[in-house]
């Protein structure tokens, strides 16, 4: 069985089942009766197709080399027209016509500068693994599987950033992982850190992949075997607690497989990053992740009841489900955001809550980035914000404009008018004007009262209403933009994208500063096409909101392009300091960032990080590097 659900006759006999769930995890499933709305992600793997999103070895579905299935992607035709083939998503086999031509215009794209990625490489070309034979031996026993199979260990070195992209794409593949263990369960986890002190092996924790920080990358100047633990056989829904409205859950849980098994129960978690459909509750927990729909169900640190990590010292975990205590720092709060350093995320206990009864998109126009940020500081001020409230720059507004099929005859005529009516008679530059995509969720009383509120604070900032498909389409494009990277390396760009979170009053001089700041590095480091660098505001809060940036640049006569892109982007994410920004708001620092925790967190914090390390884990078993400066 998937899971237990908690009955509801009886305190007694409900305690009976929580511990035993606690315990065991097993029991009877008891259907939950459900007619609320699907799922506002993309279920992208569906129960017809498998039991679980993914089979264990992933590289059978999923691209070794750029993002998500193999049978998805963005490609350009002989006619110059770009289509997206597959049919896991809306706009599939759709042709997009203005893709190209924009891409020209804006960003030099030249259809004869290619740059496609070299074959899946041979064996006999893969560095050959460490032997760890005595470390094997002691855990085949209850392992579920071991692989060093070269396949396996690719697909386990690497994680999203165009650095790790880059390189594969390109043939200079580093140090991979030795072998690859999945187990089944915390006690297998246990046994399996235990071998690893006992024989000196390093261990990477895996989880989605989705890193976009270096987190998962095995340090170059690791002489230990490695051994990645892939968490993804641990995907069990251990029990549902309906009364307390909690699930406990096994850490390694695809996003997408997650939500599709508390659905069929009725109930969801509500966590919606854009990695949804193959990142994992764990790794979640591991980078502090944020959700699309934090507004109503929080990030991960608000979803959080409790949760198990196994480190070499033995397992942690609160011994209790309260909603709060008073009991010295949380121990939490050495776990959430540790990246692999201190051990490996094994089990989780979330808030869970019903599936919303009605789901609403809409959209908003306004004449400037500054009057959209306008809008959504009062939004905040009020505390009305609906599930998602995101505020897209015009550079984002025009991309995701070219990202549509042909138009009918009427389609066009329709748009046209559009344009004349923002353009003549609202006087809203569209070389200007920025974007809001909105997702309500709520009972139908709830949605209608937020949605009146909503488009009433907007009209006194001059936001004029762009239709309920335009923001369910914005909402949606969320999780296919990552595609659109791995068509920009085919045609000689590198890109990237990164985050921080600001207080209110640096938000617009931010955006622009940095804008700016790229645009003068592209230029000092002889990049001679204009860079695309484009932002939007993706989380509100009180005090500040999230800023999502997008960087591509056409390398094309640069003798070393990651050179160069890793500069530019360090300058970015200095002004992005400079200008009061955050290090990093939900992607986390992996190795990537590693250089500025000391001046974020100060070298006291850094220490008292490193004590952590040193107690719980002296012989850095857990080595992947991330996090802590050395």
């Amino acid at each position: 069985p998937i899971c237990t659900i908690l009955p509801m006759d009886g305190l007694g006999t409900r305690r009976l089942e929580v511990l035993k769930g606690h315990l065991h995890g097993q029991g009877d499933v008891k259907p939950s009766e459900c007619s609320a709305v699907k799922s506002s992600a993309p279920m992208s793997s569906t129960k017809a197709e498998v039991q679980r999103a993914f089979p264990r070895h992933r590289q059978e579905v999923l691209k070794w080399n750029g993002w998500g299935y193999k049978d998805s992607r963005f490609a350009i035709d002989d006619k110059g027209l770009t289509c997206f083939h597959g049919h896991r998503y809306a706009i599939g086999d759709v042709q997009m016509p203005k893709v190209v031509p924009w891409m020209a215009e804006e960003v030099g794209l030249e259809l004869s500068q290619t740059s496609f990625s070299q074959p899946h490489p041979s064996p006999k070309e893969l560095p050959s693994p460490i032997p760890c034979r005595d470390f094997v031996d002691e855990i085949r026993p209850f392992c579920a599987d071991i692989s060093d199979e070269p396949g396996d260990r690719l697909f386990h070195s690497h994680g999203h950033t165009c650095h790790e992209l880059f390189a594969l794409r390109t043939g200079k593949i580093g140090r991979l992982v030795d072998i690859v263990v999945w187990p089944a369960n915390h006690s297998q986890v246990e046994s399996i850190v235990q071998a690893a002190v006992k024989h000196n092996v390093c261990i990477i924790p895996f989880g989605g992949g989705t890193n976009v920080s270096g987190a998962v990358e095995c340090p170059a100047n690791e002489k230990r075997p490695v051994a990645s633990m892939d968490m993804t056989d641990m995907d069990q829904i251990l029990w549902i607690d309906e009364e307390n409205l909690t699930a406990h859950i096994q850490a390694g849980i695809i996003g997408q497989d997650l939500e599709r098994k508390l659905q069929d129960k009725g109930y969801t978690c509500g966590h919606e990053p854009d990695s949804l459909e193959f990142s994992t509750l764990g790794g979640w927990v591991a980078t502090r992740s944020s959700g699309m729909k934090k507004n109503i169900y929080g990030n991960i640190e608000d979803i959080v009841v409790r949760v198990r990590m196994v480190t070499p010292q033995g397992t942690v975990e609160r011994n209790f489900l309260g909603p709060r205590n008073s009991i010295g720092p949380d121990i939490h709060h050495f776990m959430l955001g540790s990246e692999g350093v201190l051990g490996v995320i094994t089990e989780v206990t979330v808030r869970i809550r019903p599936v919303p009864q009605t789901r609403r998109y809409g959209s908003l126009v306004f004449a400037t980035f500054e009057s959209g940020v306008a809008f959504l500081r009062e939004v905040a001020k009020q505390r009305c914000a609906p599930a998602s409230i995101r505020l897209m720059d015009n550079f984002q507004f025009q991309m995701g404009q070219v990202i549509k099929p042909v138009p009918s005859l009427w389609a066009s005529f329709t748009d046209q008018l559009k344009k004349i009516y923002l353009a003549k008679f609202k006087g809203i530059d569209l070389k200007e004007m920025a974007a809001c995509t909105l997702l309500f969720e709520g009972t139908a009383e709830e949605v209608a009262v937020n949605e009146k509120r909503i488009y009433t604070i907007a009209a006194s900032f001059g936001g004029i209403p762009g239709g309920e498909e335009n923001g369910r389409r914005g909402y949606f494009l969320t999780f296919v933009i990552a595609y659109i990277r791995d068509l920009a390396l085919d045609y000689s760009f590198l890109a990237e994208s990164f985050e921080t979170s600001v207080p209110w009053s640096r938000v617009v001089d931010l955006c622009e500063n940095v804008k700016t700041r790229v645009k003068k590095e592209c230029k000092d480091h002889g990049i001679a096409t204009p860079p695309l660098i484009a932002c939007r505001v993706t989380q509100t809060y009180d005090a500040g909101a999230c800023i999502y940036f997008y960087l591509a640049f056409k390398y094309t006569g640069i003798s070393d392009p990651i050179g160069a892109f890793d500069e530019i982007e360090a300058a970015a994410r200095e002004e992005i300091l400079s200008n009061g920004g955050s290090l990093s708001h939900h992607h986390g620092v992996g190795k990537l960032r590693k250089p500025w925790v000391q001046s974020a967190i100060s070298p006291t914090g850094v220490s008292m990080l490193k004590a952590i390390k040193q107690q719980v884990d002296p012989q850095n078993i857990f080595g992947a590097g991330n996090l802590i400066p050395t």
